[in-house]
């Protein structure tokens, strides 16, 4: 049903789909030796036009996993776009070499242009601001692993989340599951997009509740997904002093939370997270950094189609 397809945003993949790739993420989790050799003969090309480390080592390793290869650049810098190359010639170049290609680009489309001028399976590996669809079913298979479920639950994401693509990603997934309420928690600066919410929120009519402080509402939530606050996206340094301490997790904010909430992050974090958590029970940041690989060994495998 994937074989040969291309992944833009969440929303390519319908529901059964989606719980396909999730379906073979735990398989694999549970016995990665039958998998060793799904992809062996196959190459996977890695077009990094912007800095990544888990997402580009994951995908990489992740096809090495499976026994195939991987090639490709983790900066413009080193491609021919410093040259004056199209993104539509680059991938039809590539796909003179490769099988399956992972692309992050700063340009939001890019992605999406480079599947529809390549005859090889294209997944988005991020977009500017955009889209971030393989960090989003590394959440889903995160909260599917540690929650049993993908329904009836409350997730507070808080932090950027005007320029946060995961955060975007996030959002769109999760509204095709049935109860789930949304917790926004951002400064006035940096609430989810209009489009975010009039498309998906309040068109599907689904639950959510935008507030300033996470310490206000943490004992609401069944998970926590943190993002960084950048200083640099306030208009004003004073908005920023005043706001940025109600980002930062610590284990006193934590003392109101549920006893089974559990707490994730795209990673990296700068300070929003305090070290401290790491060793709390709760912390799920680290085992959703390798979930995201898992995912990724079944989402290829899906569009290669190999078994």
């Amino acid at each position: 049903m994937l074989k040969g397809k291309s992944l833009i945003e969440p929303m390519d993949l319908s529901l059964e789909e989606l719980n396909e790739i999730l379906c073979l993420a735990d398989e694999i989790i549970e016995n990665p030796t039958a998998y060793a050799d799904a992809c062996k003969g196959k190459i996977l090309a890695t077009l990094f036009y912007e800095p990544s480390t888990r997402t580009r080592l994951s995908f990489e390793a992740a096809m090495l996993r499976l026994g195939g290869n991987v090639m490709g650049f983790s900066s413009a810098d080193t491609s021919s776009a410093t040259k004056g190359e199209s993104v539509a010639d680059t991938i039809r170049t590539i796909a003179c070499y490769a099988d399956i290609v992972a692309m992050r680009h700063p340009k939001e489309g890019a992605p999406l242009v480079a599947a529809m001028k390549s005859n090889i399976p294209v997944i988005n590996a991020g977009d500017g601001g955009h889209q971030h669809p393989t960090q989003t079913l590394s959440d889903l298979l995160t909260i599917k692993t540690l929650k049993g479920k993908l329904n009836d639950f409350t997730i507070g994401i808080c932090g950027d989340l005007k320029f946060g693509r995961t955060v975007h990603s996030l959002i769109k997934a999760l509204s095709r599951y049935e109860n789930i309420k949304f917790i926004l928690i951002s400064p006035e600066e940096l609430r989810v997009p209009e489009y975010i919410r009039e498309e998906i929120l309040i068109k599907k009519a689904i639950d959510y509740l935008e507030v300033e402080r996470l310490e206000d509402i943490i004992q609401e939530l069944d998970v926590l997904y943190m993002t960084r606050v950048q200083k640099e996206r306030f208009f004003n340094e004073a908005d920023y002093i005043r706001l940025k301490d109600s980002y930062i997790l610590d284990s006193s904010k934590l003392e109101k939370a549920k006893e089974d909430m559990i707490i994730m992050h795209p990673l990296p974090r700068v300070n929003e997270i305090s070290v401290e958590v790491d060793n709390d029970p709760r912390a799920a940041y680290f085992r959703q950094t390798k979930c995201g690989m898992y995912v990724r060994m079944a989402l290829i495998m899906k569009l290669l189609g190999v078994e």
